[in-house]
């Protein structure tokens, strides 16, 4: 594998977790990874949820979640694991196909991403064409909805799920998940999305979140983290005033050469540490981040917030809702 650009891959230290000695009340971890849907391009599981109890995120955010019908998804059955509160919205409805007899050590027969031997068919919003539908390996494929996920085992004040819609040429609706966290006194935003191809023309739905998330959250300190499908100089570039936690490749697992995972972050928030994590299973790696509140930045832009359990999942725009455990109502 390539160097992913990061520096530390030592496993999180006892010391990263809020509150601890090492950390301090005002550090938190959070993380994002693209798990696509648990399994490889053949269909072969991993272990997702043992790869997030490595990973020790006080927020993570899961983008291509699968939540098969009848059953736990993929975040709900980590939240299980690591007693999480779980925010998860579905993007699109589709397909999960099992392991593929033909498999070799490739992570995917080559050129295949919407192939009949591919294992995630989504087509609740386009169809395939005959040749895919026809065949054994998508009839027999298990139902079920593909979609974003954060969950949190900080305090969570409330949530919404702000709808961005679905371009021409996707096949999947878009949507940024927006929860607000209690870090000790302070109210942190966290942004969990998962966006398009910017040749599906994915710039309105960036320029859409922008105005959006400058409308809405304020001044205190955010985080905006996902799979972005885009390099860093034009994310930064669509959300002035927010700046890259960490600078690394991140996909394809296997040989990374882009940086299409992110973690940004506005505000009074220091980056303590970035890194990217092994892979795992999945065509993407892991990303992790220790932020650490400026106290004294944080109470001059926002003031020390007092705890608040409302939880509200109205979405500014169609009505959108987060679905939810625990005693999350959503």
């Amino acid at each position: 594998m390539e160097d992913t650009g990061s520096t530390d891959r030592t496993p999180p230290q006892e010391g990263d977790r809020p509150g601890s000695a090492a950390a301090g009340p005002g550090s938190f971890v959070i993380a994002t990874f693209n798990v696509h849907a648990g399994v490889d391009g053949w269909g072969r599981p991993f272990d997702v949820v043992g790869t997030a109890q490595g990973i020790d995120a006080d927020v993570l955010v899961l983008e291509e979640s699968w939540s098969p019908e009848g059953g736990p998804g993929t975040a709900e059955r980590v939240a299980a694991a690591m007693g999480y509160e779980v925010l998860a919205h579905p993007l699109a409805g589709g397909r999960l196909a099992s392991p593929d007899l033909r498999a070799d050590e490739r992570w995917m027969r080559s050129l295949d991403w919407r192939g009949a031997s591919h294992a995630i068919f989504l087509d609740s919003e386009v169809p395939f064409g005959s040749r895919v539908r026809s065949s054994a390996r998508y009839r027999s494929a298990q139902r079920g909805h593909w979609g974003i996920a954060v969950l949190s085992r900080l305090p969570v004040n409330h949530s919404r799920v702000f709808e961005l819609g679905r371009l021409a040429r996707d096949r999947a609706q878009r949507a940024a998940v927006i929860v607000s966290v209690q870090v000790g006194p302070f109210a942190v935003t966290v942004v969990g999305t998962h966006m398009s191809h910017i040749t599906y023309g994915a710039f309105r739905h960036y320029l859409r979140l922008r105005r959006h998330l400058r409308a809405t959250i304020g001044p205190g300190p955010a985080v905006l983290a996902g799979d972005m499908n885009l390099w860093g100089p034009p994310v930064t570039a669509f959300f002035p005033g927010w700046s890259r936690a960490l600078r690394a490749k991140t996909w394809p697992a296997w040989r990374p050469h882009s940086h299409v995972d992110h973690v940004l972050v506005r505000g009074p928030l220091r980056v303590a540490e970035a890194r990217v994590l092994p892979a795992s299973g999945s065509d993407h790696l892991p990303v992790r981040v220790r932020l650490e509140i400026d106290p004294l930045g944080a109470a001059d832009r926002a003031g020390m917030a007092a705890p608040s359990r409302a939880r509200t999942c109205a979405s500014a725009e169609r009505g959108g809702a987060a679905s939810g455990s625990g005693t999350h109502g959503c």
